[in-house]
């Protein structure tokens, strides 16, 4: 069965579609199928990887609104075993319309356990920036919960939040739902970076990844180029950092759900 990632933080501009399309790279580079799942209206993981969501007809709002299956309009990306299931602008009407569906929490889980065709050892879910319907559905679904801040006091406000939608989606419709934070856009000579980096450690503790992500200008070049950053410059510090956040997922993965012989 596929472990289900969602990305997703209420405040935007935190790297979350930036850490789905690295992440899901990283994780094919070491030996994963990886299935990418776009949630956001503006569609910028689409744009990411090269897909114009003013062409494209078929996108994440067939799944909620149509019933179609999700493997049935996964598309191939230019990187073998990295598909991607697009956005275009009908996840507005989505989002204004789902909730009036019957069970609409748990549609997309439902669509992605049931699925026959559904292979990929990885789905990660890029969430919009605000906690509607929409990701109340990713949450729904997911496994894990990545939740990507700055080490800035705006973005670490919002976990507030986020832990409480976590709380309500346990109680409700997931209970094996986990969360863990990821730093990003780190810049190791900001004071104030350092020192609310050292608050969140000691406050969440295991729940904060070991994995960091800096700043590095690699990264905002590689979403213009349509390319996840590990082959746009796959010596760069972004690159290397993202590739130690897929083995650090795939570890805990490896731990939480192979079953001892």
């Amino acid at each position: 069965m596929s472990y289900i990632i969602a990305i997703a933080n209420e405040k935007g501009g935190v790297a979350k579609t930036t850490t789905t399309l690295s992440l899901g790279a990283s994780l094919v580079e070491s030996g994963n199928e990886v299935l990418l799942i776009d949630l956001d209206a503006q569609a910028n993981l689409s744009l990411a990887l090269a897909v114009d969501p003013i062409s494209n007809y078929q996108s994440t709002s067939n799944v909620f609104l149509d019933g179609t299956s999700p493997t049935s309009i996964s598309r191939e990306t230019g990187i073998p075993g990295l598909d991607l299931i697009p956005s275009n602008q009908e996840m507005v009407q989505t989002e204004k319309f789902l909730h009036v569906r019957p069970n609409y929490e748990t549609i997309l889980q439902n669509a992605l356990r049931t699925d026959p065709n559904m292979h990929y050892k990885y789905i990660i879910l890029d969430c919009p920036p605000f906690l509607g319907s929409v990701t109340f559905n990713a949450l729904a679904a997911a496994d894990m919960l990545l939740i990507p801040t700055q080490p800035e006091f705006f973005s670490v406000h919002a976990l507030k939040s986020m832990l409480s939608l976590v709380r309500t989606i346990r109680n409700k419709h997931n209970p094996r739902l986990t969360y863990r934070l990821l730093i990003t856009m780190l810049d190791r000579r900001n004071r104030t970076h350092r020192n609310m980096g050292e608050q969140l450690r000691s406050t969440f503790g295991t729940g904060l990844l070991n994995t960091t992500i800096s700043t590095d200008t690699k990264l905002r070049e590689s979403p213009i180029a349509g390319m996840p950053i590990i082959y746009y410059a796959p010596k760069s510090r972004a690159a290397q950092q993202y590739r130690s956040l897929a083995e650090e997922i795939n570890q805990y993965v490896k731990e939480t759900t192979e079953q001892p012989a």
